[in-house]
């Protein structure tokens, strides 16, 4: 840790430095936001992300907007594709007959669904489904995805992620969390009596 405002740490052949944001009472994470690192990191991310995720005979990417979208178009570049598919969520109009699936995050204090987008069906029923998200925390938006791509026909064969923050996250995927590829892997942040900060794996 490079001091106790952020954390430097590898996405795959990139370093960056994250800066330390309090989540909860006591808690606090190393926050990536994908999109503040620019074209050239997510290009990079997205190629070693998707040579990770070829060998899975991917035939179609889906990502939960918004932060994952950015990775989902340079996953299925690199991937040779030429399509993608978005899980929503917030309601836009062309979602008022979504299919839904309930999710919390987190990163958001409210309670959410993940929202698609009925006429893109067929986009992804019967497919093999590369699914990508930027960070897997507490599995609670993953497991959202892969139920709500699995409720439309799709079948999923694997999970490609920047980072896994934790791991909580194992518990909450279960026997799923096998389809996880990642390109690092960051600890949550225990807050001590004495104001410092202290990294939790979860593997204890």
């Amino acid at each position: 840790m490079a001091d106790e405002r952020s954390y430097r740490t590898k996405v795959g052949s990139q370093e960056i430095e994250l800066p330390l944001v309090q989540v909860a009472p006591g808690i606090s994470i190393a926050l990536l936001i994908s999109v503040d690192h620019g074209i050239g990191f997510s290009e990079r991310a997205g190629a070693e992300l998707a040579d990770l995720m070829r060998p899975y005979g991917v035939e179609i990417v889906a990502s939960v907007a918004t932060m994952g979208i950015p990775l989902a178009i340079e996953v299925t570049r690199a991937l040779g594709l030429d399509d993608y598919a978005i899980l929503h969520k917030t309601q836009k109009i062309h979602l008022s007959d979504a299919v839904a699936e309930p999710v919390r995050s987190i990163t958001t204090a409210a309670d959410q669904r993940l929202l698609f987008d009925r006429r893109r069906i067929e986009a992804i029923r019967g497919r093999r489904v590369g699914i990508v998200d930027d960070v897997i925390s507490t599995g609670g938006s993953s497991r959202a995805a892969l139920n709500l791509v699995r409720r439309v026909g799709g079948t999923p064969v694997v999970f490609g992620a920047l980072l896994t923050e934790g791991s909580g996250w194992r518990g909450v995927l279960g026997d799923d969390a096998a389809m996880v590829r990642t390109l690092g892997a960051i600890p949550v942040f225990r807050h001590e009596p004495d104001g410092t900060l202290t990294e939790d794996w979860g593997e204890g």
